[in-house]
């Protein structure tokens, strides 16, 4: 039988758009829990905010950081040696890291050299704590941990939608990458797709057959649904679904953020798991 792997964004899919809870997903992780079924964190997170809510889910799991940045895999977490793939790991406090985004700093030198353009950008490196917590509605606490970044750096800009179509051409002139959730963000030559599929080709070397699921709600999600077997869109906090996310085999769930993933994953581990 094939193993059963479930890959989620955070804000807006498990984790509710205003408070940031998973509460009405509490039936669905009871099941995943009961059922052995890992369950991959795969946010535009830093490792300190992922690890902050692993630990509320008592997830020991792999999980993908800064929008496929850097792939986290706990110490002994596989049979087989993770040195022996072809991807360079490194050594990173009780983790086995694979490293594909940007450096933080070529990320910061871009967006100063943005703002010497003229365009009026602003990245969480721009802004003190209070400041991230105003503009994401995080605590304290978690806005700080979102300052601690490795490879994605999530940015505000001001101006006409001309202005923005200009300034995304322009980071790729430069040759960053974009992405968008609730925030644009710039990053190097990764995305959420790219470490999806190396992570479940090491589920395959260490399980044999794989079927995969992954659930999300907005652009920056494309790349990781369009990588596995079953791409699940939840509604957003206004009850529409992103319009943008339209891949064949897409499955609509039926609700906003953890309610809709709640819905959404009993269905697929009662057809699947």
């Amino acid at each position: 039988m094939k193993k059963l792997i479930i890959f989620t964004d955070l804000d807006g899919t498990l984790l509710d758009y205003s408070n940031y809870s998973f509460e009405a997903a509490l039936p669905a992780l009871d099941l995943i829990r009961e059922r052995n079924i890992p369950l991959i964190i795969c946010s535009s997170k830093t490792r300190k905010e992922i690890e902050h809510y692993r630990n509320k889910l008592s997830n020991l799991h792999p999980f993908i950081t800064e929008n496929g940045g850097g792939i986290y895999v706990p110490e002994d977490y596989f049979k087989f040696n993770m040195q022996d793939s072809q991807f360079k790991i490194e050594e990173a406090a009780g983790y086995k890291l694979i490293r594909l985004g940007a450096a933080y700093p070529d990320l910061r030198k871009a967006l100063q050299k943005l703002r010497h353009e003229g365009f009026d950008v602003k990245g969480f490196g721009d802004m003190t704590g209070e400041e991230v917590t105003v503009v994401t509605g995080l605590s304290i606490e978690e806005a700080e941990m979102a300052k601690q970044r490795d490879f994605d750096e999530p940015f505000l800009v001001k101006g006409s939608g001309e202005d923005t179509e200009r300034l995304l051409e322009r980071i790729q002139g430069m040759g960053f990458n974009y992405t968008q959730g609730q925030f644009f963000h710039i990053l190097g030559n990764s995305d959420k797709g790219k470490a999806v599929s190396i992570l479940t080709d090491l589920y395959r070397k260490q399980y044999g057959g794989t079927v995969t699921v992954a659930i999300g709600d907005s652009p920056n999600d494309i790349p990781m649904l369009n990588r596995v077997d079953h791409p699940v869109v939840v509604r957003k906090h206004d009850g529409t679904y992103d319009r943008r996310i339209n891949m064949p085999g897409v499955v609509k769930a039926d609700g906003i953020g953890p309610r809709g993933w709640n819905s959404a994953v009993m269905k697929m581990i009662s057809r699947l798991g």
